[in-house]
């Protein structure tokens, strides 16, 4: 008799089986490691954008700027005409949430004003990986 030499159709089959099961672990690590990485963005920017407010606080008589229609206004800049001490540009471009390219939810009425990752007037809930749906990431404003 004459031996054959290959693979099996059942020992092909298992071993596509097995590489199918890790490529899908991969895709899901690296899905999470995505959404993780948009949150610390997130975080990130919304920092800056605080530190900025703070910024304009401190130059315009204790007052922070007012939103652009609940958002955090494209620019943040102080100037004279609206009773600022000079003329500045604190932040040309104000970051935008890392997914969307929505700005960021301001909230000048608030006491103490507010800067939220949600979109759409603080109906949809930007951060993808922490806490639950129910309770947006956001800084508060104190000076």
């Amino acid at each position: 008799m004459k031996k054959i030499l290959g693979f099996t159709l059942l020992e092909m089959l298992v071993v596509i089986g097995i590489i199918a099961v890790l490529v899908s672990i991969g895709a899901v690590s690296y899905s999470t490691a995505q959404k993780k990485a948009r949150d610390a963005r997130r975080k990130i920017d919304i920092g800056a954008i605080k530190d900025a407010m703070e910024q304009y606080y401190s130059l315009c008589n204790s007052a922070y700027p007012f939103s652009d229609g609940g958002m955090v206004p494209g620019t943040i800049q102080a100037s004279t005409a609206d009773g600022c001490s000079s003329d500045t540009v604190i932040l040309q471009t104000v970051p935008t949430d890392p997914k969307t390219a929505d700005r960021y939810d301001y909230n000048d009425g608030g006491s103490p004003p507010s800067i939220c990752a949600t979109a759409g007037g603080g109906t949809v809930y930007l951060m993808e990986t922490e806490g639950d749906l129910g309770s947006p990431f956001c800084v508060y404003l104190q000076q």
